[in-house]
């Protein structure tokens, strides 16, 4: 093997072991102890938590549920229920939907994405980072979702 090539190959590892180091870095134990305790939708958790940390965001565990955060200010939850697991993206009413894959269920600035197994996020993957970043910008844009005023009928 000749000197440039041992160099480049080891630049690469050097790469990925600094890459590996920030990935490991930024994921939070308490999210780790989330995960390992969950009984249903384990595998889809931690592919959503790897997406996650992919983007830059930063790992919490609020309201007893993995939180990924730009900011301080919280961009996406991962949601188990009995049906399915779930990305929620906490101010997706500012974003676009161009592949119609986020549902409305009751929060008025809140979408979230389900998914059923593992292959159904990885193949969206690339989609859902782009919805991350699209909601990291507007983030950055202080962009606010104006709230309807709902209407309270008393008998």
């Amino acid at each position: 093997m000749n000197a440039k090539k041992e160099k480049e190959i080891v630049s690469r590892f050097k790469l990925t072991l600094f890459r590996r180091y920030q990935y490991m870095n930024r994921m939070n134990s308490k999210v780790d102890g989330y995960l390992r305790k969950a009984k249903k939708w384990q595998a889809e958790m931690k592919k959503l938590r790897r997406i996650g940390l992919d983007c830059g965001l930063t790992e919490e565990l609020k309201w007893g549920k993995p939180c990924y955060t730009f900011q301080n200010s919280n961009i996406v939850i991962i949601q188990g229920f009995k049906e399915f697991c779930a990305l929620l993206f906490c101010k997706s009413a500012l974003l676009n939907d161009p592949n119609g894959i986020l549902r409305k269920f009751g929060w008025q600035a809140a979408r979230r994405i389900p998914f059923t197994n593992v292959r159904e996020i990885v193949e969206m993957e690339p989609s859902l980072k782009a919805y991350i970043r699209e909601a990291i910008e507007a983030e950055k844009a202080d962009l606010k979702v104006t709230l309807k005023k709902e209407s309270k009928t008393y008998s």
